[in-house]
């Protein structure tokens, strides 16, 4: 309600704005008609022309006023200058402007001749001169504050890059794309926290309980909705002066289930959204990538290794990073962090990830199944990875805007069959099997010392505390079965009701993803 309240409030100042526009032009047309008229009469004639001039000038206006405005109002919003519509957030915007103006006066014109055919007292009176005159002044000026908005904001841009100092971070309202999920609810709460007013955009494929308990809150809007619905989006953005995108369909498995599926959330609504928000002028834009898009390597990696993506989750996630850093300039600010392997208790819980299981299966059935074991992953706890967010949320824009950063800890670097080792060394009595088949064929091991020395970031948590967290939660009975779907992304989107929902929603354009996971 507040969300809805907001834009009421912001739709109509702009309503107001062009009402007045609308009328000003109207007006200042007929002013310049009777002037003109008025040069050219004779002395003798003026002392009675000049009333007679000014009495048409008045019922012009009186009889034609009203109904031009609300043409105009009714053409504007259908152009989509109060819903910010895509051809109105596009460079072609003056051209709609044109477009929008001119098909207005050109229906007042149709309406008025009919009127005046059916001698109806209610037809507009208004000359030809002065209806091409307001034509041009409410183009002028219906166009000139929007280009005056845009051109104000530039300058103010530039004269920062050229001072070198950096921009304010004058960020109060921030929209998290995907904020009921495994990291998202964490972080959500912790905006909150700290003072931040947050709009989350999600579907709630996975319920909403994650986020249940801060609906009554009142900085907090929730927009159920699919993030590839281009209204949702927009609805989201109203007021946002920060986006975090976490929102995607998370996993190896799980992206395999739906080719054409996972293309259209993990990258085409990726680029939609980042044009949306590019429209409304939001600069900071924070994408959640993946350490994962650097594949297979035997070396330790960082932002300038080669990616060598293996499954469509990464290739999607490169893509995505392509897209963003190329729309990157004074306006657009974006930041990419590729977070290490997430692990810990968040309200959203999971158990598809590799340490929150291996802790569950050992509690559980006092075995661990490790497949293969050699491979290296980073990891990284899911409240470091909020505060992570919030660290680049909070740093100077020029500091972030157009960076890469891994999010991690080095220390955090560990080979499969040591996360194995670990669960044992907290959890007595469990016994590790150790397969061959079906390795997951990716093996990395990551620096992330440039987050560290550019933004001071250092995890607070390590995967002792995150099996910790995991065990007492589990021995408590908060969690339940932590087979049950709903803890797994692959097995939550494998079932027959949430694929139907997925594709009942409203799709954004694709955009191919080519064999190396660009564009």
């Amino acid at each position: 309600m507040r969300l809805r309240r907001r834009m009421l409030l912001e739709t109509l100042v702009r309503v107001v704005a062009d009402s007045v526009a609308i009328n000003a032009a109207l007006i200042a047309a007929l002013i310049i008609r009777f002037l003109l008229l008025v040069r050219n009469l004779t002395i003798e004639a003026t002392s009675y022309k000049y009333q007679e001039l000014i009495d048409e000038s008045i019922r012009s206006y009186r009889s034609s006023a009203i109904l031009l405005t609300l043409l105009c109002l009714v053409v504007f919003y259908l152009s989509g200058f109060y819903t910010y519509g895509r051809a109105y957030r596009s460079r072609y915007k003056m051209l709609l402007i044109f477009q929008a103006v001119s098909v207005s006066y050109l229906v007042f014109g149709f309406l008025s001749y009919l009127l005046a055919s059916s001698y109806s007292p209610f037809s507009p009176t208004m000359p030809r001169a002065a209806l091409i005159g307001a034509w041009g002044l409410t183009l002028l000026l219906i166009g000139g504050m929007r280009v005056a908005s845009n051109f104000w904001r530039r300058v103010t841009w530039a004269e920062a890059k050229i001072t070198g100092k950096p921009r304010v971070n004058s960020v109060k309202n921030v929209t998290v794309i995907g904020g009921a999920g495994y990291i998202g609810s964490v972080l959500v709460r912790k905006l909150l926290e700290n003072g931040y007013s947050v709009t989350v955009l999600d579907a709630l494929l996975y319920g909403d309980e994650s986020i249940r308990d801060l609906k009554e809150h009142s900085e907090f809007e929730l927009i159920p909705d699919d993030l590839r619905n281009v209204e949702a989006v927009v609805k989201a953005l109203q007021h946002a002066h920060a986006v975090i995108d976490l929102a995607a369909l998370v996993g190896d498995p799980a992206c395999e289930l739906d080719e054409k599926l996972t293309i259209e959330i993990n990258l085409a609504a990726t680029r939609m959204i980042a044009e949306a928000a590019r429209g409304y002028g939001v600069e900071r834009f924070i994408f959640a990538s993946t350490c994962s898009v650097y594949g297979a390597s035997d070396q330790v990696l960082d932002e300038h290794s080669a990616l060598k993506p293996i499954s469509l989750y990464a290739k999607t996630k490169i893509g995505s990073e392509e897209v963003l850093l190329s729309l990157t300039g004074d306006q657009f600010a974006p930041t990419i962090l590729r977070f290490g392997a997430a692990y810990g208790l968040s309200p959203r819980p999971r158990f598809d990830l590799v340490i929150n299981l291996f802790t569950a299966q050992a509690l559980t059935d006092k075995k661990i199944t490790i497949l293969g074991g050699e491979q290296w992953r980073p990891f990284i706890h899911v409240d470091d990875a909020a505060e992570a967010i919030i660290k680049v949320l909070q740093a100077p824009i020029n500091t972030v805007s157009g960076q890469v950063f891994n999010v991690g800890s080095d220390d955090q670097n560990y080979r499969i069959k040591q996360l194995g080792e670990v669960v044992q060394a907290h959890i007595p009595d469990v016994q590790i099997n150790r397969q061959d088949e079906d390795i997951d064929l990716r093996n990395y091991r990551v620096s992330f010392a440039k987050f560290r020395e550019q933004l001071g970031f250092t995890p607070q948590h390590t995967i002792a505390d995150g099996i910790a967290e995991i065990k007492a939660a589990i021995e408590a009975g908060k969690l339940g079965d932590f087979r049950e779907k709903r803890f797994s992304n692959y097995m939550t989107l494998s079932d027959e009701n949430h694929v139907q929902l997925i594709h009942r929603t409203h799709l954004t354009p694709l955009y191919a993803v080519n064999s190396e996971g660009g564009l």
